[in-house]
């Protein structure tokens, strides 16, 4: 699962699939998220989780 602004969408994208060989999954953050999360890339604020559902990091 990355966290990431607008500006890294695609390259989050793009490493997601080259590791797990499957498209990703894009939600938004909700707006208290948006608050206090930053992006795993650069420091700007993050919007949208990239996360593979079949991935042992989105598993409880």
């Amino acid at each position: 699962m990355v966290k990431v602004c607008d500006e890294h969408i695609e390259l989050a994208i793009d490493i997601m699939v080259d590791e797990e060989e499957i498209a990703p999954e894009i939600n938004l953050l909700t707006e208290e998220e948006k608050l206090s999360t930053t992006c795993e890339y650069c420091q700007k604020n993050a919007i949208y989780v990239v996360a593979n559902t079949y991935s042992d990091t989105t598993c409880g």
